[in-house]
């Protein structure tokens, strides 16, 4: 009988989730192995007993000098160099592009984008994140990052944070954006830091909770079959397909 694939979880706050991301990854046969370095849990050296890895967002700034936030920069060198699938979610997507040597940065004007906004998928971003792409997502950051040397955008918007989606080698790819959320995040999000609604751009809360009745159905049957993909090592094989 083969074991259940392990799926390495990188959180950043003591009673931080993986959201609907961890839900369904159980529910594709996964099990889960959750650390946060920030209180002191290392990160592997290898791989080699992981399918793949997430690093979830946080209020820290991947510009931040702490120790930790630069040894997680840093070991996202392992799952690179390894072609293990590696998912960055917001500040792990940032994480992602400073490893690669991309500027990430806070908004000249303090703006933020913080609620639902419109993002299109490029032509390589129909290719790996899959033709259902969700085209209106939940966001929740006042930083932004540029597409590494060597990256592919795929996806973009008009907006304050061009940079919505990246990929990375074969495996890797970093989101700009919430994929994870849940209602109930979200309205413990909106509650405990109500102060951020009051950045300039941000969304008032009752557009967040209207907003994922629309849009959050889409986003959910985007995410189970990503993810699907994601855990069987297919993301790469897309993009060599495409290209």
């Amino acid at each position: 009988m083969s074991r259940a694939p392990t799926v390495l979880i990188v959180l950043h706050q003591e009673h931080s989730t993986p959201g609907r991301v961890g839900r369904l990854l159980v529910e594709l046969g996964a099990s889960l192995d959750i650390r946060r370095p920030r209180y002191g849990d290392p990160l592997p050296a290898t791989m080699r007993d992981h399918a793949g890895a997430v690093i979830f967002g946080g209020p820290m700034s991947a510009n931040d000098p702490d120790d930790y936030v630069k040894a997680e920069i840093d070991w996202i060198a392992t799952p690179l160099a390894e072609g293990s699938p590696f998912l960055g979610i917001c500040l792990g997507a940032q994480m992602l592009a400073r490893h690669l040597g991309a500027r990430v940065y806070a908004h000249d004007q303090g703006r933020a984008e913080i609620g639902y906004y419109d993002l299109r998928a490029t032509a390589a971003g129909e290719a790996e994140l899959g033709a259902d792409a969700p085209r209106t997502v939940y966001h929740w950051h006042r930083e932004g990052f540029d597409t590494p040397a060597g990256a592919r955008l795929l996806a973009e918007s008009d907006g304050d944070f061009p940079v919505q989606a990246i990929g990375v080698g074969t495996a890797a790819v970093g989101l700009q954006f919430h994929p994870e959320v849940t209602y109930a995040m979200m309205c413990r999000w909106t509650v405990r830091a109500h102060e951020r609604l009051a950045l300039p751009g941000a969304r008032p809360r009752h557009e967040h909770l209207e907003g994922w009745y629309r849009h959050d159905a889409a986003v959910g049957r985007w995410l189970r079959g990503y993810l699907r993909r994601w855990l069987a090592g297919e993301i790469g094989a897309a993009r060599a397909a495409a290209e």
